[in-house]
């Protein structure tokens, strides 16, 4: 990294991951880059008709930033397009806006995430070639939570340290992992359903979920040929996902359900 006397950062891998107005001409830009994470800019003059930058601080489209400064809010100064990655159109828009709204919510300023910055790379390459958009959710979302400090446990049971066995339904707590459920897989339950949620602040029971054995193996391997282990994927991610947020709306998914309703 940068010499910290310095603070000055040159082409710098990037994409935006939003962008607003900021007084006359300029623009805030919140980035996530490479080796700094996501971190906030300002585009000096960036809205002005000539502006160099007015039509390169595009989101899903790789870039190079170069910028500089000590305050938290930093000034941009330079933006290159690299290219190679075709725009996002349909769904596919939609499902990028839903990532890039999870990583501002999830994910802290300037906590680099080398390795999430390639999966989010990935992740807009799929979704622009039309290939499932809900198993490319999937994916992303539990790499996130990983780089976020939330890791699924998924092959071992919380509880008692046993593999997971396919044949058995658990309960995933959501802030333990899963453990053996005491229903079988015909209880009162579906499988997919939060349950025993606390209501108000004075509730004592843990978020928890219900889902099969094999949903958690096939999470484990990578495997959603299922359309089981889809569906109730879903479910533990919504929760999960819902879970960190806090009171904090997700506004992509509840427009991806409002155009499911259509």
């Amino acid at each position: 990294m940068a010499d910290a006397g310095r603070v000055r950062h040159e082409t710098e891998p990037a994409f935006v991951l939003h962008s607003y107005p900021f007084r006359e001409t300029s623009l805030i830009v919140e980035a996530f880059t490479r080796n700094y994470g996501r971190v906030a800019l300002v585009a000096r003059g960036a809205r002005r008709p000539r502006s160099v930058m007015r039509g390169v601080l595009l989101a899903f489209q790789p870039l190079l930033l170069s910028w500089g400064g000590r305050a938290e809010l930093r000034t941009l100064h330079k933006a290159e397009w690299q290219g190679g990655l075709p725009q996002l159109a349909g769904r596919g828009l939609l499902c990028g806006f839903y990532v890039n709204e999870l990583m501002l919510k999830l994910l802290a300023r300037e906590d680099a995430h080398e390795m999430l910055f390639e999966t989010y790379y990935a992740t807009l390459r799929t979704l622009s070639n039309g290939a499932d958009h809900a198993v490319t959710l999937r994916r992303f979302e539990q790499q996130l939570l990983k780089e976020a400090g939330y890791a699924l446990t998924l092959d071992r049971d919380a509880a008692t340290g046993e593999a997971i066995n396919a044949e058995y339904s658990y309960e995933y707590l959501l802030e333990r992992g899963p453990t053996r459920s005491l229903q079988h897989a015909s209880s009162l339950h579906s499988p997919g359903t939060v349950y025993g949620a606390a209501r108000g602040n004075g509730g004592s029971h843990e978020n928890r979920l219900e889902l099969s054995g094999q949903t958690l193996l096939d999470m484990a391997r990578d495997d959603y040929s299922s359309p089981v282990t889809l569906q109730e994927s879903k479910a533990l991610m919504r929760a999960l996902i819902n879970h960190r947020l806090g009171n904090q709306t997700l506004n992509t998914r509840q427009l991806l359900k409002d155009l499911q309703q259509l």
